[in-house]
């Protein structure tokens, strides 16, 4: 069993060139786990692909783990932060451009954040920690539900905020299925499907 220093990155950068460092060697990892996945990358490699000794790899990062996890907490940040960006502009919004916005949202994080996914899949349990990410976002979700639905309460809203997720990971499962045949109807389906359920949710 992994230890807990063993998971967490070993210093954090102090100096504007240990940051770019770090972003490098975090880039270079995402760009080796979608390649071979979790168990195929190796340390060296991604020392390799980041063109840095191995030495300064393991300088901020123990183990393959702690590398894969500061990955994994940089994506989580960034599809908070995302979300929450969200929240003035889709005061505006009509339904249909929520459901529009909502459906595509994994879609696109995970095309511009490809090791995301690769990660969650392969990983090994509990090591990645989806159900920790996937709490964080559905809190986010919660923050722009209320922002919009005020008059809802708070059970409401964390009950809304599970299906809005669970339709959006629906649309990102449509997207990401190997050769599914008509997929852009599947897609405008569950876009409709979320565009009905929140007339109901906004609805006072």
């Amino acid at each position: 069993m992994s230890s807990h220093n063993s998971t967490e990155p070993r210093r954090k950068p102090q100096r504007q060139r240990g940051h770019e460092r770090v972003a490098a060697l975090l880039e270079a990892a995402g760009t080796c786990f979608v390649e071979k996945g979790y168990e195929g990358t190796t340390m060296t490699e991604v020392a390799a692909r980041a063109g840095a000794a191995i030495g300064s790899l393991y300088q901020f990062f123990p183990t393959k783990e702690a590398l894969a996890n500061a990955l994994m907490e940089q994506y989580a940040q960034a599809v908070c932060a995302e979300l929450k960006s969200l929240a003035e502009p889709s005061l505006n919004w009509t339904t249909a451009a929520w459901a529009e916005h909502l459906c595509a949202f994994l879609i696109s994080f995970r095309k511009r954040h490809p090791a995301f996914l690769a990660l969650v899949e392969s990983m090994p349990k509990p090591a990645a920690d989806g159900l920790s990410i996937r709490r964080r976002v559905r809190a986010e979700l919660q923050a722009l539900l209320a922002h919009r639905a005020p008059h809802r309460s708070a059970e409401e809203i964390h009950a809304m905020a599970v299906v809005v997720q669970q339709m959006m990971k629906g649309a990102a499962a449509i997207q990401a299925e190997p050769g599914m045949t008509g997929r852009q109807a599947a897609l405008e389906q569950m876009q409709h499907a979320m565009q009905v359920y929140l007339h109901g949710v906004f609805k006072t």
